[in-house]
C-alpha cells in the first residue's frame, strides 16, 4: 500500500512536468537540431579515431606520421570543428517548420546569419575572419538563443505578411526567395543593431556577455558530479514511467556536455592534459552506451545466469541482440522496468554507482578522461570505451568493472522478480492439468498419442 501511495506521487509530480518538457517547442528544436548535426559529428569524430591510432606514431617516421595526420584533419575541421554551425541551421529550421511556414529553411540560414553578425570578426588584427572554434562548441550558447530569436523574429515578419509578392507564372524558388527577402533583412536587421548595441557595453560583444552570464556558471554547473547525478537520476525515473528520459534530461543539459566535449577535443588534438571528467561521452559511453539506459546489458548477462522462469529467458534472448547496440526497449518493456515497483532501487541506484565510480576513476588518473571523439551510441560496450577515451585500453576495462557492479546491484531483485515468474509460471501449469483431467482432455490427449 505504501509502495503504490510513492508511486501515485511521484506520478503526480513527474509526468507533468515530463509532458511540458517533452512539448515544449525550443527543447524539441534544440533536441531535433542536434539530431541534424549528429552524423556529421559523428563522421568527425571518426577521422580524429584514424588519426590519433594507437602505435602509428612509432610505426612511422615523424614526418610520415605528420602528413597521415594533415591528411586526415580536414575531415573532422570541417566538421566536428564548427558543429556550432550546423546545430543553429538545425534549431532554426526546426523551430520554422513547427511553425508550419513555408520553406522552414530560411528559417535555419537566418539563424547562421544572426549569428555569424554577432560573431567579432577580428583575428589576430586582420578583419574580417571568423575564428573556426567560434563555430564549434565554444559559440555554442551564443548559437542556441541566436537561433531561437532569429527564428521567432523571422516567423513574427513572415506571418505579418510582410514580403513581396510575385506575379503568377513567376517561378516557385525566385517566388520563395523574394518572399523571404523582406523578413530576413529586417531579422538580421535587429541583430546589426544589437551587435552595435553592445559595443557600447562593458562586454564589448554579445559573445562575451553570454560567457560571462550564462555559459560559464552552467558549464562550471554541468561539469560538475552532484548536477551529472540529478541528470542521471531524472533520467531513469522519466523512463520508469515509460517516458524517454534521455530526450527530455538531454534536451537540457546537451549544450553544456557538448562544449565540455569540445574542450576536450582540442585538448586531445593538441597533446595537453584533457580538462574535463564530465562530457558528452562521459553520459554516452560510460553510461547509455552499456546497453542502452541503465545499463541493460547487465540485466541481460543476468539472466543468462540465475535466470529460471521462461518468461525472463525469453526476454533475455530476446534483448540480446539489440542490447550488444544499445537498444533496450525490449528489457525496458518486456521485463518490464516501466511502472514496476520490484525494480525501481536498482533502475535507478546503479546509474548513479557507476556515475560515481567512473567519475572517480578519471579524476584520479586511473582511466584517462574521454577524449571528445563522438563515438556512435550504437558502438557495443568495451570497443566504445576504449573508443572513447582515445583508444586508451583502461576505458574498456572500466566498462567491463561497471557490468559486473551493475549485475551485482541487480541480483538480488531480478532473484525476486525470476522467482514470482517461476512461481507464476509452475502454478499455471499445475491449473492446466487439473483443467485439463476434470474435462477429460488429458485423457483423450493419451489416447490419441
Amino acid at each position: 500500500m505504501e509502495n503504490n501511495k510513492f508511486m501515485q506521487v511521484l506520478e503526480n509530480i513527474l509526468l507533468p512536468i515530463a509532458d511540458k518538457l517533452n512539448n515544449n517547442r525550443y527543447l524539441t528544436a534544440l533536441r531535433d537540431g542536434f539530431m541534424i548535426a549528429l552524423p556529421l559529428i559523428i563522421f568527425g569524430s571518426m577521422f580524429v579515431v584514424l588519426a590519433n591510432f594507437p602505435f602509428l606514431d612509432e610505426l612511422l617516421s615523424k614526418e610520415a606520421y605528420a602528413a597521415y595526420q594533415s591528411a586526415l584533419n580536414p575531415a573532422s575541421n570541417a566538421t566536428l570543428s564548427i558543429m556550432g554551425a550546423f546545430v543553429i541551421i538545425g534549431i532554426g529550421y526546426k523551430l520554422t517548420e513547427q511553425y508550419k511556414l513555408e520553406s522552414p529553411i530560411y528559417g535555419g540560414v537566418v539563424a547562421l546569419a544572426a549569428f555569424l553578425i554577432l560573431t567579432p570578426q577580428v583575428l589576430e588584427d586582420v578583419t574580417g575572419v571568423i575564428p573556426t572554434s567560434i563555430l564549434g562548441a565554444e559559440g555554442l550558447f551564443l548559437g542556441l538563443f541566436t537561433a531561437f530569436f532569429a527564428a521567432e523574429l523571422y516567423r513574427f515578419f513572415v506571418q505579418k505578411n510582410w514580403t513581396i509578392k510575385m506575379p503568377a507564372g513567376v517561378p516557385d524558388a525566385v517566388s520563395k526567395s523574394f518572399s523571404s527577402l523582406i523578413p530576413i533583412a529586417l531579422t538580421l536587421t535587429v541583430f546589426l543593431l544589437t551587435r552595435i548595441g553592445f559595443s557600447f557595453t562593458p562586454f564589448e560583444t554579445v559573445q562575451n556577455f553570454i560567457y560571462t552570464i550564462i555559459q560559464q556558471p552552467l558549464t562550471a554547473l554541468g561539469s560538475g558530479l552532484p548536477a551529472t547525478i540529478v541528470a542521471v537520476v531524472l533520467i531513469q525515473v522519466f523512463w520508469f514511467f515509460g517516458l524517454h528520459g534521455q530526450i527530455i534530461v538531454n534536451s537540457v543539459f546537451d549544450p553544456i556536455w557538448y562544449a565540455l566535449n569540445d574542450q576536450n577535443l582540442q585538448a586531445f588534438q593538441a597533446g595537453t592534459e584533457l580538462p574535463n571528467v564530465i562530457t558528452k561521452q562521459f553520459i554516452d559511453t560510460f553510461l547509455v552506451g552499456m546497453g542502452g539506459t541503465g545499463m541493460t546489458l547487465a540485466v541481460i548477462l543476468l539472466i543468462y545466469l540465475i535466470g529460471r522462469s521462461r518468461q525472463l529467458k525469453q526476454i533475455g534472448k530476446l534483448g540480446t541482440p539489440p542490447g550488444i547496440f544499445n537498444v533496450n526497449e525490449p528489457i525496458i518493456f518486456g521485463l518490464p522496468i516501466v511502472m514496476n515497483p520490484l525494480v525501481l532501487v536498482p533502475w535507478i541506484l546503479a546509474p548513479v554507482v557507476v556515475t560515481v565510480i567512473t567519475y572517480f576513476s578519471m579524476s584520479t588518473g586511473l582511466v584517462p578522461k574521454p577524449a571528445g571523439i563522438i563515438v556512435p551510441w550504437t558502438t557495443p560496450p568495451i570497443l566504445s570505451g576504449y573508443l572513447a577515451t582515445g583508444n586508451a585500453w583502461q576505458g574498456a576495462v572500466l566498462q567491463a568493472f561497471n557490468l559486473i557492479v551493475v549485475m551485482l546491484i541487480w541480483w538480488p531483485f531480478l532473484k525476486i522478480l525470476d522467482k514470482n515468474y517461476y512461481e507464476n509460471e509452475k502454478n499455471t501449469s499445475k491449473d492446466k492439468i487439473i483443467f485439463e483431467e476434470i474435462t477429460g482432455i488429458k485423457g483423450f490427449r493419451d489416447f490419441l498419442n
